[in-house]
């Protein structure tokens, strides 16, 4: 009996945490995600209304928000994500499959958000709130990325990944929540994969651009 339930418990144990780590990365992280994508357009309208938009809100009641339901959940996905990374390995040069593609594009992509977004919390949200004692101004931002190259190519990849872990995520998501499981359904649900990475890298890339064009006045 006891060997029974030990060898049981670790496989269920790992079925729900899989769900969990699968539902937060869309709610809230993606919900977010699309918001604060979504505000960054906002630089097309100027400092005042990209400030108001995205770095107003200084009450400290908003961080605890933001450390709640944002990066509390950030945290629980990264390292539940870790350890899949650590305990899986893609089979691409034995198995050529589009699958398995997109399986080895998923982890080669979160890799490259853990790096992109552990650089932007701290630069963008981390430093100037907690040891500058100001919100990041939007000169600041702007003037890094229409001036400093490496700035810009950062945020052109660290978006690109965003949408298609996002994106490629919400596959993943429907699947594991058992919500699409015949092939028609999975088909379908393809199409909607490629609509909204197209959708986010839209939004992401958008925002990068008004921040560039803003700084070549700086």
């Amino acid at each position: 009996m006891n060997g029974s339930a030990s060898a049981t418990t670790p496989s269920t144990g790992s079925f729900y945490r899989s769900r969990l780590a699968s539902l937060l990365a869309i709610a809230p992280l993606g919900v977010w995600t699309v918001m604060h994508l979504w505000d960054n357009l906002s630089a097309f309208d100027g400092a005042g209304a990209w400030e108001a938009r995205v770095t107003s809100s200084t009450h400290p009641f908003n961080q605890w928000v933001l450390a709640v339901l944002v990066l509390l959940p950030l945290l629980l996905h990264t390292v539940w994500g870790i350890v899949r990374l650590a305990s899986s390995r893609p089979n691409n040069l034995r198995y050529g499959w589009y699958d398995n593609l997109k399986y080895l594009l998923q982890r080669l992509s979160a890799l490259g958000l853990l790096a992109f977004l552990g650089a932007h919390l701290w630069l963008a949200w981390a430093q100037p709130r907690f040891v500058e004692g100001r919100p990041e101004p939007f000169q600041d931002i702007a003037h890094q990325m229409h001036h400093h190259g490496p700035t810009l190519v950062v945020y052109i990849l660290g978006v690109l990944a965003v949408a298609y872990h996002l994106a490629n995520g919400l596959q993943t998501f429907a699947m594991g929540q058992g919500l699409v499981a015949s092939a028609a359904g999975l088909r379908r649900l393809e199409w909607v994969v490629y609509v909204v990475f197209a959708v986010l890298l839209a939004l992401g890339w958008g925002g990068v651009y008004a921040l560039w064009s803003a700084g070549s006045a700086l």
